[in-house]
C-alpha cells in the first residue's frame, strides 16, 4: 500500500467559484464540445442515472444498446420514469453488431433517444460509435453515450458525431477522481429534458441542475462541493495539459499500451476474447479462461507478479474472461510487459503452452517502434 500522510487531506481550501465554469470549459474541450458542460458530484453511475431519470417520462420511445450491466441499468431507469424501451443485447461480453443494432432501428416506428455505452471496461469491448451516431441522425434521435470508458483512451468528439448528451468519468483513463462526474448536454437534449412531465427537486434533476447553476451564471455550484474532488481533477487536467499534445497524447499512450499488449498476447501464444483490434477498449484487455483452468486460481497466479493488474470480468463474464489492465498511468512500457510476462507465467504454471521469450520480444518491439510520445 502507497504510504502518504492522510492528515494532508484535511482542512483543504474551498474551491474557487469562478474556477467550475472555467473547468467545464477544460471539460468540454477534452470531449470537443460546444454544448453546455454541468458536473454532477457523485461517481459516474449516478451521473448515468441523473440522465436516464431526467430523460424519462411517458411515451418517449428509446433504442438501448446493452454490451454490460451499465446498459441493463439504464433501460430499468428509463423505464422507471415510464419510457417504452428497447433493448438490442449484444453477445455475452462482446461489442454490439451493427447488423443487429441497425435492423432493431429499422424495426421501431419512431424512435426519440438511442443509448450506448462507447468502451466496455467490464469487458475490452468497443462499441462502433461512430456508425451508432450517424444512424441515430438519420433517424432524427437524441444520441446519449456514456464515454466513461473511453474518454482519453479512444478519439471521442462530441460535435463531430453529433452527440446530444456525454457522460464522462475522470478516473480511468484521465486519471482523476473518482467522486466526481461531467455530462455535456446540447441545446435539444435540454429541450428534451425540460419536456412536461420533467424531474424536479430531485439529486438526480439535470434541469435543476441547470437552473441553479448554469442559469444563474455558473458561479457557486449548489449544495456544498466537495473540495479535494475538485483540486484532484483541476490537477489531473493540469498533468494532461502538460503532455506534449495534451489529450491526443493520452489516447496514443492508452493506443500503444492496447497494441502492445494484444501483440504481446498473440506471441505468447493466446486467443484474445476480442479478436478484432478496432473492436478493443484501450483500457483493459480481455482473455479467455483456458478449458480446464479455473479463473480464481489464474487470476491469483497472474497477480502474484509485481507491478501486476490482472481481475475477471464483470458482468456475467467472471469465469470466462480475465483483463489485464493498462489504464491511465499503466498505459506504458513496464506495466504493459508486467501483465503480459505475470500472464504467461501463470498460464505455464497451470501447465499451459506458452512462448514467454516471443511475447517479450512482440511488446519491447511494440514500444520501440512507436513515437516517442507514448514510449514512457
Amino acid at each position: 500500500m502507497t504510504e502518504f500522510a492522510a492528515e494532508d487531506l484535511l482542512d483543504p481550501p474551498a474551491y474557487p467559484s469562478v474556477g467550475y465554469a472555467v473547468l467545464a470549459d477544460r471539460i468540454g474541450a477534452l470531449m470537443r464540445s460546444f454544448d453546455d458542460v454541468v458536473f454532477v458530484q457523485a461517481e459516474a453511475v449516478v451521473a448515468l442515472e441523473a440522465v436516464a431519470a431526467s430523460l424519462a417520462k411517458p411515451g418517449l420511445r428509446v433504442l438501448n444498446v446493452v454490451t454490460s450491466p451499465y446498459g441493463e441499468y439504464f433501460a430499468t431507469w428509463l423505464r422507471r420514469g415510464g419510457a417504452d424501451v428497447e433493448n438490442v443485447v449484444a453477445e455475452l461480453g462482446k461489442p454490439v453488431e451493427l447488423a443487429a443494432f441497425q435492423a432493431a432501428l429499422d424495426g421501431m416506428e419512431r424512435v426519440d433517444v438511442v443509448v450506448l455505452v462507447h468502451g466496455e471496461a467490464a469487458n475490452g469491448s468497443l462499441n462502433p460509435l461512430p456508425a451508432i451516431a450517424a444512424a441515430a441522425k438519420a433517424r432524427g434521435a437524441l444520441l446519449v453515450v456514456d464515454a466513461v470508458a473511453s474518454i482519453g483512451a479512444h478519439p471521442f468528439e462530441v460535435q463531430t458525431l453529433g452527440i446530444d448528451i456525454a457522460i464522462i468519468g475522470p478516473q480511468k483513463a484521465l486519471a482523476g477522481p473518482a467522486g466526481l462526474s461531467a455530462i455535456s448536454v446540447s441545446e435539444a437534449a435540454w429541450a428534451r429534458i425540460a419536456e412536461a412531465p420533467a424531474l424536479r427537486l430531485s439529486t438526480l434533476s439535470l434541469l435543476d441542475l441547470k437552473e441553479n447553476w448554469l442559469d444563474r451564471g455558473a458561479d457557486a455550484l449548489p449544495g456544498t462541493p466537495a473540495p479535494l474532488e475538485f483540486w484532484a481533477l483541476d490537477a489531473a487536467l493540469d498533468r494532461i495539459e502538460a503532455e506534449e499534445e495534451g489529450v491526443e497524447t493520452v489516447i496514443e499512450r492508452h493506443q500503444l499500451a492496447m497494441r502492445a499488449t494484444r501483440a504481446g498476447l498473440r506471441a505468447l501464444g493466446v486467443a484474445l476474447w476480442i479478436e478484432d483490434d478496432a473492436a478493443a477498449s484501450a483500457l483493459v484487455t480481455a482473455v479467455p479462461v483456458p478449458s480446464g483452468i479455473d479463473v480464481d486460481a489464474l487470476v491469483a497466479a497472474a497477480s502474484a507478479g509485481e507491478g501486476t493488474a490482472i481481475s475477471p470480468g464483470v458482468g456475467g463474464v467472471e469465469a470466462l474472461l480475465v483483463r489485464l489492465n493498462h489504464t491511465a498511468a499503466r498505459a506504458a512500457y513496464r506495466p504493459v510487459l508486467a501483465n503480459v510476462v505475470a500472464y504467461g507465467q501463470a498460464l505455464a504454471a497451470l501447465g499451459q503452452p506458452v512462448d514467454l521469450d516471443a511475447a517479450i520480444e512482440a511488446v519491447a518491439t511494440t514500444y520501440a517502434d512507436a513515437e516517442p510520445a507514448g514510449s514512457t
